[in-house]
């Protein structure tokens, strides 16, 4: 919807895009369709022609001028501090020269890796925290469970397995694995994680394990923190990547990122000077909390997912079980996830309420669906329908389990509400003395009777 919004759907085309209608989850060899919404469809692709696709549209934007280089170092004003341009080096006729470029206002989207992050957030910066990595290699000719859908793969004692489509022939294959890495990472996912993922794919994932290098890449969560305010450095925006990062088994990457060009699009272009900074940071405030809707939607779901996809202990496991269970009702139960999920409905309220119906669905589960009593690689496993005498234990599990939830939701949504960043403790401790002690003082007036505390007193 967002390259519509730029006039960049062309970009998709002659790439050997191919349509993605849903999701399949699948875990212990049962699988859940989980259909996009409509007629709504997205694409999967080789990342690098599209990246030369929208270099392609770029260059043929008016006013642009294309320049290929390196840049080395922002260029910032000796008295203010603020950043006017960049130093760029550049290979010409095998020789190397460096270029100073001046601009009113420096678009950074340099990705996960930044140089210059640290830089423009200034005091407010905050380093990426990596929750895993994806091993990745290209299948040849595979068969997914459903076509034209990306594949999520439950795996037991590992993190999820994505699997999907990108041309005509090749299929990406992308393999959680926790830190510590292991040292031989092939060995794991050709002796643990290949024997749980459907047989179809197991040859084409021998072979692309035979022929390839296996590629790493770091999942990073790196909360967004409002650009534009007296701890960052003026004359230059962060976007993409380089700015906001959240966990990439939901493939939301993209879709947070051209939404936030749209966006900034429409904020900027309303700007009359880009040399005015003050005009520049209201614009960049209105961007901050703008985007909010579907980007803290997309982002607080990536992680909260993988959360659960990747579980590793009891809770989260009954949460994991509750969720696949939850899928398979269909309906909203679908529905409402997928176009959370894709983006079609940017809404942290439908997220909280499809979020903690899973949690209760999956302790209503933990009550009434048989449960594993014993399992051993000789025996067929036993299960048991839990019975009146096991409703206490089972009761404080439930407790356990909304808690669980509550602690893998809350601080999600805690770092897209909150309108300071982390390390920035002057805006904490006003926020706790003009709000929480407050509502500390009248809790404790209403509850205990206290005398009257100045406008606070209750009778």
């Amino acid at each position: 919807m967002a390259l519509q919004n730029l006039g960049l759907e062309w970009c998709l085309e002659g790439i050997d895009a191919v349509p993605v209608r849903g999701y399949c989850v699948v875990e212990d060899g049962k699988s859940v369709h989980i259909p996009y919404p409509g007629k709504h469809e997205g694409r999967s692709f080789h990342h690098g022609r599209f990246i030369m696709k929208l270099r392609e549209a770029a260059k043929k934007a008016k006013g642009v001028e294309v320049i290929e280089g390196t840049v080395t170092e922002l260029v910032t004003r000796d008295y203010s501090g603020k950043i006017v341009g960049v130093h760029v080096s550049q290979k010409t006729g095998g020789e190397e020269t460096k270029t100073t470029m001046y601009a009113d206002v420096v678009i950074v989207a340099d990705g996960c890796f930044s140089n210059f992050r640290s830089f423009i957030m200034d005091s407010a910066a905050a380093k990426p925290e990596t929750k895993s990595h994806f091993i990745g290699a290209i299948l040849e000719d595979a068969r997914l469970p459903i076509p034209n859908h990306g594949t999520v793969a439950l795996i037991k004692g590992f993190g999820p397995v994505l699997l999907y489509q990108i041309s005509e022939h090749d299929t990406r294959i992308l393999v959680d694995l926790k830190q510590p890495l292991p040292s031989d990472p092939k060995a794991v996912i050709l002796d643990e994680i290949l024997p749980q993922l459907p047989s179809s794919l197991h040859l084409p994932i021998q072979t692309a394990l035979e022929k390839d290098r296996l590629r790493r890449m770091p999942n990073s969560f790196l909360p967004p923190i409002e650009q534009g305010t007296n701890n960052t450095k003026e004359g230059a925006i962060l976007i993409g990547d380089s700015w906001n990062m959240r966990h990439p088994l939901t493939g939301g990457g993209m879709t947070v990122a051209f939404n936030d060009v749209v966006v900034l699009r429409d904020l900027l272009g309303s700007v009359d000077d880009l040399k005015d900074w003050d005009k520049v940071k209201k614009a960049l405030h209105r961007w901050h909390w703008g985007r909010k809707p579907l980007a803290s939607t997309v982002n607080i779901l990536s992680v909260a997912l993988y959360d659960l996809f990747g579980a590793d202990d009891f809770e989260l496991q009954v949460l994991r079980t509750g969720c696949f269970k939850y899928f398979e009702r269909g309906g909203e139960c679908v529905n409402g996830p997928v176009s959370l999920l894709s983006g079609i409905a940017p809404s942290p309220s439908l997220l909280a309420y499809h979020f903690f119906s899973v949690a209760f669905y999956s302790i209503w589960v933990m009550f009434t669906y048989p449960a594993l009593l014993s399992s051993s690689s000789g025996d067929k496993p036993v299960y048991a329908t839990p019975s009146v005498l096991d409703y206490p234990y089972l009761l404080i599990r439930a407790i356990r389990v909304f808690w669980t939830a509550c602690v893998v939701f809350g601080p999600l949504l805690w770092t897209e509400v909150r309108w300071w960043a982390a390390n920035e403790t002057s805006k904490r401790n006003h926020f706790v003395a003009s709000v929480v002690i407050p509502l500390a003082l009248l809790y404790l007036a209403t509850t205990f009777g206290l005398p009257s505390l100045g406008l606070l007193g209750v009778h």
